[in-house]
């Protein structure tokens, strides 16, 4: 074993003492807003509140039983539009799209036959490191915390962990995370060759919708004819596209559907297979970091990606 293998190794020992040791009440802000939509609201409505609060996923509540009822994301909505697809009455399918509740979306998923969203929590006062190992083997990308009354026993939801807000966390509160020396290109993680997968701006967002919902993946490199990366479809983009109602208006280019999103978008974060994990978490500390795409040095041809889920797998190894 190198010397730098041996640091890197003793580094990563470092920070997984250090989750152990915090609990996930530690990584919460000081002041923080919870939105929370009850199981009995519309579809429709439960999207236009996503796209006003600028939030990607909110658990869901189930008002009669006053228990937790899941996460709503991204993906509910990519299923609801996979069953508009499995119908040829474009007419038949938006009556009931315009009338599916929440509570309804697990049969959605039935039909399409999409795996069920988990619905695990872990407490506010378990380690954190309990927490993100819940999260990995889950292959969630976040995590709600739930406590108990002490009086009625019923469910309290305290907040939701993101494996974003515990990476950036890491990199703020930990400085262990700056020992991590080794490029990317030395460690087991990433996408890379076959198994990732990219779309042009002429891709038709149907079939990204399509890509994303068999692969379980949240985004799309965009690339030119010569492979260099140009942006990144999410499916955070899809929401954008049908807070309208516009459920049928998928057939767009991607090229015309990211030219209406909303002028606040990040950007695209880019790596190169040469810089270290402790670069990584720079950027993290620094930006809204949800994915890396990796990118050949000098000419930005599409390479690989690093998501979080990569990030908190190779740490909890």
């Amino acid at each position: 074993m190198s010397a730098t293998q041996a640091a890197q190794d003793e580094a990563l020992a470092a920070l997984r003492n250090f989750m152990k040791k915090r609990t996930c009440y530690d990584v919460l802000p000081v002041s923080f807003r919870l939105i929370v939509l009850d199981t009995s609201l519309l579809v429709k409505k439960a999207l236009t509140l996503l796209i006003q609060n600028g939030i990607v996923s909110c658990p869901l509540w189930n008002s009669e039983k006053s228990t937790f009822a899941g996460l709503l994301t991204a993906f509910d909505f990519i299923n609801v539009i996979q069953y508009y697809y499995q119908y040829s009455s474009y007419p038949d399918a938006v009556a009931q799209i315009e009338n599916f509740r929440l509570d309804g979306l697990r049969e959605v998923e039935r039909k399409v036959g999409a795996i069920p969203p988990e619905t695990l929590s872990i407490s506010p006062e378990a380690n954190l490191y309990e927490a993100c190992l819940a999260i990995h083997r889950a292959k969630a990308r976040r995590i709600p915390l739930i406590d108990k009354d002490d009086e009625t026993g019923n469910d309290m939801l305290v907040s939701v962990l993101t494996q974003y807000r515990i990476l950036k966390w890491l990199a703020i509160n930990c400085e262990h995370t700056m020992r991590l020396h080794m490029p990317i290109s030395e460690l087991p993680i990433g996408t890379y060759g076959p198994d990732l997968a990219h779309a042009t701006m002429d891709s038709p967002v149907s079939d990204m919708i399509h890509l994303m919902s068999r692969r379980k993946i949240a985004a799309v490199p965009v690339v030119d004819p010569q492979g260099v990366c140009l942006n990144i479809f999410e499916a955070v983009d899809v929401l954008t596209l049908i807070q309208d109602g516009a459920w049928h208006d998928l057939e767009l280019t991607v090229g015309e559907a990211l030219l209406r999103r909303p002028d606040d978008f990040a950007g695209v974060i880019t790596c190169t297979v040469n810089d270290t994990l402790e670069a990584v978490f720079d950027a993290v500390r620094r930006d809204r970091v949800h994915r890396l795409v990796i990118v050949e040095p000098g000419t930005n041809l599409l390479k690989g990606m690093l998501s979080l889920s990569d990030i908190l797998g190779y740490i909890l190894r």
